[in-house]
């Protein structure tokens, strides 16, 4: 286990990353050139669908779609990169693996003791050591401290001081430990480098998120950028719950029914925010929204006012990634550089840890 700041190599003033999005229809790439105190430039994204062909199975359809978008990030992305900063190596592969080979979950580790204590990175470091788990067939990707509590109160600066009492909230990314293998054996060879970063696509997006809106306190989080939605409730900037709806995004009626019944159950645990924040592929995003602008909410919210719904675009971040690409990225990518920005160069992320 290292810290965060080991694992992103924290002390580079400038960085050429390779993003990489692996979901379970397609797959998209991109290269982002990073320097400190300046935003996050993308110089070129593309994107590919994932064709299965008959009785193939989609781990096999997805890495061969992997490979052509390697290729096209090589033939055409490098001479753009060379263009744009004198080389055409990137030093870095950040890679999000998305459903249905990714799996995301929260925890809350606490911290007592008779009398006062010293709360320290180094507390919490054995901590994570000692309770972190990873199933039969799963790779832990990354464990991310996203919300800190001392003496009751959150904090984004604990470390230092004392407390009789804290608590950590941790976001888990398991990610399927042939599929990862597999992509970080092809990945490296096409890039010819060692240094390949996994994540699960939905911790990396709810991060993300965090960080673009960070005014919105208390939200709920629809993620339907893949086939498969996953929700995320925010209560005071801190992620309580996250649920998984198996159910296509392909279908709005049938998706908007699961969503409803996933909004109950959390509805009888937890109060639910006003604000929904939906991410949506281009082509689901107005059928999605659609939905849920004409949905019976009023019962969940025992309130006859509809709650704020907020459909996500690149426009949203793009105040926070400069696109120097005339093609336009999906949000997937533009969320990834602003993951990659806000944990590499610290703008204001949480602290975090991630194993290597």
């Amino acid at each position: 286990m290292s810290f965060i700041t080991g694992l992103f190599r924290k002390e580079k003033k400038t960085e050429s990353v390779v993003l990489i999005d692996v979901s379970a229809s397609s797959v998209a790439g991109a290269y982002v050139r990073y320097a400190e105190d300046e935003m996050p430039t993308l110089l070129y994204t593309r994107h590919l669908p994932i064709e299965i062909r008959a009785n193939e199975p989609r781990e096999r359809a997805m890495l061969r779609a992997l490979t052509i978008l390697g290729d096209a990030l090589i033939c055409e992305g490098a001479p753009v990169l060379l263009r744009a900063t004198g080389s055409g190596t990137a030093d870095t592969i950040l890679v999000s693996v998305n459903a249905p080979w990714q799996t995301t979950s929260v925890r809350t580790e606490y911290f007592e003791g008779e009398t006062s204590f010293l709360f320290t990175k180094q507390l919490v470091a054995e901590t994570l050591k000692q309770t972190s788990f990873a199933p039969p067939g799963k790779m832990l990707a990354d464990e991310s401290i996203i919300g800190t509590i001392l003496n009751g109160y959150e904090t984004h600066d604990p470390y230092g001081k004392n407390a009789h009492r804290a608590s950590i909230v941790i976001l888990t990314s398991l990610i399927d430990k042939k599929v990862v293998e597999s992509i970080n054996v092809l990945v490296r060879k096409i890039f010819h480098t060692k240094y390949v970063i996994s994540i699960a696509g939905s911790s990396l997006r709810y991060q993300a998120m965090r960080a673009a809106f960070s005014h919105e306190r208390d939200a709920l989080i629809l993620d339907a950028t893949e086939l498969f939605t996953a929700i995320a409730l925010v209560r005071r900037d801190l992620l309580v719950n996250v649920a998984d709806i198996p159910s296509p995004t392909n279908d709005p009626a049938a998706w908007l029914a699961k969503v409803s019944f996933a909004l109950a159950e959390l509805a009888e645990r937890f109060p639910l925010p006003r604000t929904i924040f939906l991410l949506a592929r281009e082509q689901d995003s107005a059928g999605l929204r659609e939905a849920l602008d004409a949905a019976k909410f009023g019962t969940l919210w025992l309130s006859d006012n509809p709650p704020k719904i907020i459909s996500v675009q690149g426009s949203h971040i793009g105040n926070m990634v400069r696109q120097a690409t005339t093609v336009i990225p999906d949000l997937q990518i533009l969320l990834m550089a602003l993951y990659y920005s806000r944990r590499a160069f610290g703008y204001g992320i949480l602290d975090a840890y991630a194993h290597t």
